[in-house]
């Protein structure tokens, strides 16, 4: 069975949970779990996957037992691995992977980006991005869509300029002093982010060289409310348990205690673009 037709699949078995639990519309239902409808729409109608704190509340809401909760979960999880392989994903280049991920963006109300080696990509310049899926594209052995990709990444900030959202940016000062692009190219980088320190919603920090870190990180990752996305080389990994987004949330306010912010941000972003142009 094709991950669509497994995803509708579960969504039929969430509506109908939800139906014997007594409540007739997924309006009625939205109400008793505290989400919006189009939420519950967006689930029963297979558009959305439920995380696992999503198929906790509403097994929770019509008294499903632990056994039936453990199967959605397994379920869900499956259909996570199944349908976010980087091999599965990239097969038709970098720009669908961009749209997906925009639209994972819209939905969220929390965006939080860590990266200890890249810049983040809802920070990235055209050109940086260029070079970023360029790279990214001789390593997968995808098609190079570059040029369609940096449009779709582009089209992706669009949610650093809603107030409505809140949007984390904490990005190790080793991604601005190791690029993986060109000093004029970086240098375009840097004046980006420093402008972007300015938007009061955007929460910027660096942490600096030579800074004893409070705790362990082996890798970027972004948090969308309660969702965890985790890139390595070879794929990404969705991580939905409650004690995996704690721990990385965890991870994260022990990394913003030791970051800069502010004046002292925009000071080593100068100090960056000091040694670019000493170069």
């Amino acid at each position: 069975m094709s991950i669509e037709k497994r995803q509708l699949a579960l969504a039929d078995t969430l509506r109908n949970l939800r139906e014997r639990a007594g409540f007739r519309t997924g309006k009625e239902f939205a109400a008793h779990i505290g989400w919006v409808a189009s939420k519950v729409s967006r689930v029963e109608n297979g558009r959305t996957l439920p995380s696992d704190a999503d198929l906790a509340a509403w097994a929770a809401a019509v008294d499903a037992d632990a056994d039936t909760l453990a199967t959605l979960r397994d379920e869900a999880r499956e259909l996570r691995l199944d349908r976010d392989r980087w091999k599965r994903r990239l097969r038709h280049g970098h720009a669908t992977v961009q749209r997906d991920t925009a639209a994972s963006e819209r939905s969220a109300s929390h965006i939080t980006m860590v990266e200890f080696f890249l810049v983040p990509g809802l920070v990235q310049t055209p050109d940086y991005a260029r070079r970023v899926f360029e790279i990214a594209a001789a390593m997968a052995d995808s098609p190079d869509d570059a040029d369609d990709a940096v449009r779709e990444r582009v089209r992706r900030q669009d949610v650093l300029y809603e107030p409505s959202r809140t949007v984390e940016i904490l990005v190790a000062e080793a991604a601005l002093r190791n690029p993986i692009c060109p000093p004029e190219v970086m240098r375009g980088q840097l004046d980006r982010l420093a402008n972007l320190s300015g938007l009061g919603h955007v929460r910027l920090g660096i942490i600096p060289l030579d800074t004893q870190l409070p705790t362990i990180t082996l890798h970027g990752y972004t948090i969308l409310d309660d969702t965890v996305t985790i890139e390595v080389n070879h794929t990404d990994v969705i991580a939905t348990a409650p004690d995996d987004v704690t721990l990385y949330r965890s991870v994260t306010d022990q990394l913003w205690g030791v970051a800069a912010e502010g004046d002292a941000a925009r000071a080593i972003l100068t100090r960056a673009a000091s040694a670019l142009a000493a170069q």
